[in-house]
């Protein structure tokens, strides 16, 4: 069974910019995430996974924290992408790897929860003084 298309694109603005879905949902808990935390992986975390599942890791990394605002993640025709160029730290040391997926999860660091996942294309080979960077074309899409 499948969405409608108004549907997909209220349940990524509900994720993403904290958009409510009329009678239906709304970003009222106590404490609603106000970020997103975006993370790079050197294989697929699969849908058992969490953010730290394949997670690359070298000195210079860490996650990349994106506001839930229209101002962080644009919604349009039932995907979704960073409003700007999402650059992640430069590597320094360590062994790198290449860059094959990214997740959009729930933590800041440890095993946060994978909302979305998808391919990098092309990938990224992290090595010393790299600085990787998901661009406005990487996107998600509702289906």
């Amino acid at each position: 069974m499948s969405k409608g298309n108004t549907f997909e694109n209220d349940l990524l603005k509900l994720i993403f910019n904290a958009t409510a879905i009329a009678n239906i949902a709304d970003n009222a808990a106590s404490s609603p995430l106000t970020n997103l935390f975006v993370s790079l992986h050197t294989a697929d975390p699969g849908e058992g996974g969490d953010q730290t599942t394949n997670e690359i890791s070298y000195t210079g990394y860490a996650r990349i924290t994106i506001a839930r605002t229209s101002g962080g993640w644009t919604v349009t025709n039932n995907s979704v992408s960073p409003a700007a160029n999402i650059d992640f730290g430069q590597m320094t040391a360590g062994a790198g790897g290449t860059v094959t997926h990214f997740c959009v999860g729930t933590a800041t660091s440890g095993s946060g929860k994978i909302l979305y996942s998808g391919t990098v294309t092309p990938n990224i080979v992290v090595s010393n003084g790299v600085i990787p960077r998901l661009t406005t074309a990487s996107t998600v899409t509702e289906d």
